[in-house]
């Protein structure tokens, strides 16, 4: 068994678990939807990236660019969240809610397409 495998499949779906679950809930309700859980999303799916690096196939570089979308739709929806919090001061509507798992649904996608990946990966591999 490669622990380098073990480690990044790990982390690939642990970045699509965490997402999955701060996306799942009524798009309008802020209280469904905590916000430790999509920076931890956030935080994963960096780890996710880095582990990606590295890797010189063409299947590689789908990895990394579906982990750079993520991350990008990840960091968007945290700044959708500061910015209602902090600088609107009329916090979390339903609106800016929606906002923000709507962009948890795009890096949702991008981690389904990783996940997918992963696994395609995983059964075309010979010994």
């Amino acid at each position: 068994m490669n622990l380098e495998k073990v480690v990044f499949g790990f982390f690939v779906l642990l970045a699509a678990t965490l997402n999955f679950g701060f996306f799942l809930g009524d798009i309008t309700k802020p209280e469904l939807h905590n916000i430790y859980e999509l920076f931890a999303a956030l935080a994963v799916s960096l780890i996710a990236t880095v582990l990606k690096f590295g890797d010189r196939t063409q299947l590689g570089a789908v990895h990394l660019a579906t982990s750079l979308v993520a991350d990008l739709q990840l960091f968007a929806a945290g700044l959708v969240w500061v910015f209602a919090e902090q600088v609107t001061g009329h916090g979390m509507t339903a609106a800016s809610t929606a906002s923000v798992v709507s962009l948890s649904g795009g890096a949702l996608l991008a981690n389904i397409v990783s996940v997918v990946l992963l696994v395609s990966e995983t059964v075309t591999f010979r010994r």
